[in-house]
């Protein structure tokens, strides 16, 4: 083995880029500036790919959606001051999602920092609250060790974002500190005595539910927890960034939890005596809305301890590897069928009356406007039809607004990480350069971007970057010129909205200024055209734009979903 001062020395911004090749980057999305030059040009000499977006926000929903499908670190780069500010809405958004994402800043001279000079601010303070570690590079021997560690925080359960600074004149010095070569880490079985606890618990249950959460997709559990499921009979239900880790037309999986009381899912929590919460962030979904009387025996399974919060008190709380824990769990209680058969119903033959009635209202509300040909078309309909041109493994990604509220209901899925929800920060402007990010990860799948008419404005420029890299995603623009879950919720309080309409402009017109093909579909059968031909398209995005009634929004807030 080399000593250090046996290494050849290194330009400190190709060293970093060789830290990154060392970690597996394969792809930086960004923008080039004046202070991030040197690391620019070090790049020109990598096997890394970088991804020239249009706005650094676009670049970071790119790495965080790329760090999501691939569980790598997504890396995204910008300069420093408007370039990192435009940065941060990504990052947080990423960070609170728990995806796994490491952005890079540049900055002027380390010996300029103390004073006001062109662009310049406090990037590190600015993103401490929305990433999980950062620092300032001041020395270029230490690159190695920050970005090991930038990685390994990212990479740590809970994930998230890491944020690395590096100063112009730290770019330009030298070190001879090779790169760290990551490791393989393995985390912890369970505890055999909590395990002992948690099968009893659940064998005792008269109305046990297993509530599937974002850590389940983000380490790949579903295999172990569709065995778990299918072995013990328990019915079962996803978070909104949970779907696809049990299918959801398997026959005791009562789907998607929505939002409060106008939702069937919600309804069964509160029927539940013990709920297993497994992969469970609580900013999925408050377990104030299904705990409030504090009744229910809670068995938390995470690989981290659970949140103190008053309505989330677990029983029980397996902090370990999920798999090893749910497989574990699985054969503690079919050991003690087999030495007391008479003492537990597993797999358990009946489903509770209640969790029949509400499978029944979630498949219907998934049937009921199969046939619908009105137009503007239902959000159902929409959303029935995408689901039916699509495959299994192919993704769609939901925008923030009323349409992911019927998407995260209505649109079945089958495998894990094919239906992206953001449901932490719920940044709008997420769906078009994350479909960008999803088609490159997965070129081999159709990809689609659902997206309100508001939301799709705000990273339209995008699709330029979709059009140079010859990606033929498809966007589709849920239009009703308003914005429809702000005005419900306005009404809903106030009987009345206030500055939520906006007018759009002539979306085929747009979609061809930027060299696409563009629809304003004026019917449900010409919707149904127009997708499949998007789908034979070989090189170019696709945008059809379908006018929505939103009148039957009203249904996501009232108690009655008929």
């Amino acid at each position: 083995m080399k000593s250090i001062k046996d290494h050849e020395k290194f330009k400190a911004s190709d060293l970093l880029v060789k830290c990154l090749e060392a970690e597996g980057v394969e792809y930086i999305f960004g923008i080039p500036g004046e202070e991030n030059a040197d690391m620019m040009i070090s790049l020109l000499d990598s096997k890394i790919k970088f991804i020239l977006t249009r706005h650094e926000q676009g670049a970071a929903f790119m790495a965080d959606v790329y760090g999501r499908l691939t569980g790598k670190v997504g890396v995204c780069l910008a300069t420093l001051g408007p370039g990192a500010t435009n940065l941060a809405t990504g990052v947080a958004n990423a960070n609170m999602d728990r995806s796994r994402l490491l952005a890079i800043t540049g900055q002027k001279d380390s010996h300029l920092l103390h004073k006001e000079s062109h662009q310049n601010m406090d990037v590190i303070t600015m993103f401490k609250p929305i990433t999980k570690w950062n620092w300032s590079i001041r020395n270029a021997k230490n690159i190695p060790e920050i970005v090991r560690r930038a990685f390994k925080i990212a990479l740590s359960e809970k994930p998230g974002a890491s944020h690395i600074e590096l100063p112009q004149d730290i770019a330009k010095r030298s070190s001879d500190i090779p790169p760290i070569i990551p490791q393989t880490l393995f985390r912890p079985t369970a505890n055999h005595e909590l395990i002992r606890q948690a099968a009893r618990i659940i064998l005792q249950a008269k109305k046990p539910l297993l509530f599937i959460g974002n850590g389940c997709v983000r380490e790949d559990a579903s295999k172990s927890i569709r065995r778990f499921a299918e072995r013990t009979g328990i019915c079962s239900m996803n978070t909104f960034m949970a779907k696809g880790v049990i299918r959801d037309d398997q026959e005791r999986h009562l789907r998607t939890i929505g939002i409060k009381e106008a939702d069937h899912a919600l309804l069964a929590m509160k029927e539940a005596d013990v709920v297993i919460a497994v992969g469970l962030d609580l900013v999925e979904y408050s377990p104030r809305n299904w705990n409030s009387d504090l009744d229910k025996k809670i068995i938390h399974i995470d690989f981290t301890p659970a949140e103190v919060y008053s309505f989330y008190r677990p029983e029980v709380e397996i902090v370990s590897d999920i798999e090893d824990a749910v497989n574990s769990i699985l054969e503690e209680m079919e050991q003690r069928k087999k030495r007391i058969p008479e003492s537990s119903d597993l797999p358990r033959k009946d489903i509770p009356e209640i969790f029949k009635k509400i499978k029944k209202e979630v498949e219907k509300r998934t049937e009921e406007f199969k046939d619908d040909g009105s137009y503007p078309i239902q959000p159902e309909k929409l959303v029935i039809d995408v689901r039916g041109a699509l495959n299994e493994n192919d993704i769609v990604l939901s925008d923030v607004g009323a349409h992911k509220l019927w998407i995260s209901k209505i649109y079945q899925t089958f495998v894990p990480n094919t239906c992206l929800i953001p449901n932490g920060f719920c940044s709008m402007g997420f769906a078009l350069p994350g479909a960008i990010a999803s088609k490159i990860a997965h070129p081999e799948r159709d990809v689609v971007a659902m997206c309100g008419d508001a939301g799709f404005l705000m990273n339209v420029q995008e699709l330029e970057t979709a059009v140079r890299l010859k990606l033929p995603i498809i966007v589709i623009v849920w239009c009703d010129k308003d914005l429809g879950l702000i005005s419900l919720k306005q009404m809903d309080e106030f009987g009345k909205t206030g500055y939520t309409r906006f007018e759009n402009p002539e979306f085929v017109t747009l979609a061809k200024s930027f060299g696409v093909k563009g629809h304003h579909v004026k019917s449900v059968k010409e919707f149904e055209e127009r997708l499949e031909e998007a789908k034979k398209e070989g090189e170019s995005p696709t945008i059809i734009a379908v006018d929505v009634d939103y009148s039957r929004n009203r249904v996501l807030l009232d108690d009655n979903f008929s």
